[in-house]
């Protein structure tokens, strides 16, 4: 066997380092013979007959580097795994589809899920028990590692009937979850409904949804700021408002480097899970930029700022692709990176200076975590003036040096393809709005590098990138996230090769992962042949759901090009799961949003020569009115519609002026050649 020059404490049948996954890596020199999923993994339980031992997990995650470090690192446990199971691990980033089956298999035991996941499989892949995190000794009422080790094998070995009895049933509710519930069409009516619903369910003093831990839900909050649009309800303009505010000034938000963390183990986002994901922060910069669009709130305009100019200081990675994320932990401790105490501030600034700085950002003698502090502004209502800002910056620039020297979290470097379409839409429409050339470039390049690096033989895509190696077939969400980020350049720049490219990857999503029985589409493509079953859902998790965003997709889509076949795919995809809607609407945000979009959007056209400066007049209107249901095209005067039944074929300019044409369900406003006309048009 091929090894490695760090093997040396590497058991004979440990085969991580083939991988090429930061975490899978991270465990190529554990005592425990790991393989990564594959048929050489299932063929080996299959021939020994043995159950599998399947550990998900990745590389920012706080419990799995505990789990590792306590139990596979450990030579005796690890001396069980080899003996009792054939032992895979799975990187939950780029495995996206093997994670969820078997989340959902842990959930439908009753479980809680999360990470590391930790399931026992049938030598064929099938699920029959498992569980999270578990303890080397039995501790906090949870069984030692070892006991439950011996005891699954046990079960498996002397009880094949009790075995078989749980996969069925586990299998039999996967199969009800999967089935398809088409419903009637979903109405203006019922996205309030479940607005209302929703409101009630954020917390009136700090946002968020619910008590602790608190997640930052992106989808949910963008449906009730559509709802104060529809309706002018301030209640939930405030939910949202206080929630991104809230948010902005807490501990959640890295107040030194920029970007946000996964979440806040309590209610007042003071306390993080200290790693960044790159999806939290693209979803972020989309929701406070629709809501700076209309509050045009400093303190948002600095957020979106600062963690958009993080992502291009600290998440560019081989290519310019945008790395997937940074560890919760240095040097074995969670959040030593960030945290602080008073004595260091105060040394490193001068006293009048670190008098403002520790009032601003809650710095005291006793710390307000573990001894230290995690800075914040939790107190402060919005930015201070702008004297104060600009000592407040000058104090954070020589703490951000200082913090330079510190042992620097893990950085998950591998680029994946539907967390890039995140990031690159943000980032495009963020520097549009903006007027931040080096976003938009940003953005331009990691587009560039997905296509050119990404992509197979076929015009398909591969989900990951890493070590000079893309890997893994492309999920849906890769297909429908670059589409969308495709689109979105395509709205900000004007070049049509943006269009084709997603017109390209969605006749790929129609042709390789359409399910023809239930309607909607699968989260893997028809030639997936690792899997026991392929997933098929509308549910948002920490990413939108992919059925979800091609709603919202195939509605843009019939807006810009006029095609009536978009329409009707956004149409029968809203039916096929309708009638989720009565049963489970949280986790359905992303899906309602796309409707909204379908029944209330309207296409911009501007008409006229690029560099004329009518034209850049009325699209700097545009921008600034870019709210979530207005869908910009541009036109130079020669060019025609992308098809002769669009709603704005035949329109031109008026008297050689620029010219726009607000359309909606076909129809197009009388034209406007005056910025300020084309403001009132838009609202203002």
């Amino acid at each position: 066997m091929a090894t490695s020059p760090n093997s040396a404490h590497r058991g004979d049948g440990n085969l991580l380092h083939r991988e090429t996954s930061p975490y899978l890596r991270q465990h190529m020199d554990n005592p425990v013979d790991w393989m990564g999923w594959g048929p050489d993994a299932l063929n080996k339980a299959k021939t020994e007959g043995k159950p599998i031992l399947l550990s998900v997990g990745y590389a920012a995650c706080h419990w799995c580097h505990v789990m590792a470090h306590e139990s596979f690192e450990n030579p005796a446990i690890a001396d069980l795994m080899n003996k009792l199971f054939v032992n895979i691990k799975v990187d939950r980033e780029e495995r996206p589809d093997l994670d969820h089956i078997y989340q959902q298999a842990l959930s439908l035991l009753g479980q809680q899920g999360g990470w590391p996941l930790t399931m026992f499989l049938t030598p064929d892949g099938h699920p029959f028990w498992g569980g999270t995190y578990f303890p080397p000794e039995r501790r906090w009422g949870r069984p030692g590692f070892p006991e439950v080790l011996q005891i699954v094998a046990q079960t498996f070995a002397e009880e094949p009937a009790k075995v078989e009895r749980n996969v069925q049933a586990l299998t039999n509710a996967m199969d009800n979850l999967a089935a398809g519930r088409p419903g009637d069409a979903i109405t203006p009516d019922t996205l309030i409904q479940v607005a209302d619903r929703l409101v009630r369910e954020v917390d009136p003093v700090w946002g968020g949804i619910g008590d602790a831990p608190k997640f930052p839900q992106p989808g949910i909050f963008e449906l009730l700021w559509r709802a104060f649009r529809h309706t002018g309800r301030q209640q939930f303009a405030t939910a949202t408002i206080r929630t991104v505010a809230c948010m902005a000034q807490g501990g959640i938000y890295d107040h030194l480097g920029g970007g946000f963390a996964r979440y806040s183990v309590d209610a007042e986002w003071l306390v993080p899970h200290f790693e960044k994901m790159l999806y939290d922060n693209a979803q972020l910069i989309d929701l406070m930029l629709t809501v700076w669009l209309e509050t045009r709130d400093p303190l948002l305009h600095a957020r979106i700022t600062e963690t958009a100019d993080w992502v291009l200081a600290e998440m560019v990675a081989e290519g310019g692709g945008f790395a997937a994320s940074l560890d919760a932990d240095s040097e074995g401790e969670e959040g030593k990176f960030y945290v602080w105490t008073e004595g260091e501030i105060r040394r490193l600034l001068p006293a009048d200076d670190a008098d403002l700085f520790c009032r601003i950002y809650g710095l005291a003698a006793e710390g307000n975590w573990e001894g230290h502090t995690i800075l914040n502004r939790m107190h402060e209502n919005g930015l201070a003036d702008t004297e104060t800002e600009a000592v407040l910056a000058r104090c954070r620039s020589v703490l951000l040096s200082a913090r330079k020297a510190r042992v620097r979290p893990g950085w998950d470097d591998k680029v994946l393809a539907d967390w890039n379409g995140l990031m690159i839409a943000a980032l495009a429409r963020a520097g549009a709005v903006l007027d931040k050339a080096d976003w938009l470039s940003a953005a331009t390049r990691a587009f560039s590098f997905v296509v050119n690096g990404m992509s197979t033989t076929d015009g398909r895509l591969l989900h990951s990138f890493r070590d000079g190696q893309a890997r893994h077939r492309g999920t849906l969400e890769d297909h429908v996230n670059m589409a969308r980020a495709a689109v979105t350049l395509y709205e900000v720049t004007g070049q049509g090769a943006y269009l084709n490219h997603a017109i390209n990857w969605l006749e790929k999503v129609e042709r390789y992962f359409h399910d023809d029985g239930d309607g909607g589409y699968f989260i893997t493509a028809d030639d997936a042949d690792d899997l026991i079953r392929r997933p098929r859902h509308a549910h948002d998790n920490a990413v939108p759901a992919g059925n979800g965003t091609l709603v919202g997709l195939f509605s843009r889509l019939w807006l810009l090009t006029g095609e009536d076949a978009w329409r009707q795919r956004a149409d029968a995809l809203i039916t096929a799961f309708a009638g989720e809607v009565g049963r489970n609407f949280f986790p359905l945000a992303g899906l309602l949003n796309g409707v909204d979009l379908r029944l209330h959007g309207q296409m911009l056209v501007i008409i006229g020569d690029t560099d004329d400066t009518g034209t850049a007049a009325m699209r700097r209107v545009a921008l600034e009115k870019w709210h979530p249901n207005l869908v910009l095209l541009r036109r130079a005067p020669n060019d025609p519609m992308p098809r002769p039944h669009h709603p704005a074929a035949g329109k031109s300019m008026v008297k050689g002026h620029a010219t726009a044409y607000l359309c909606q369900e076909q129809h197009c406003s009388a034209p406007v050649t005056a910025a300020t006309d084309l403001a009132a048009l838009l609202g203002g």
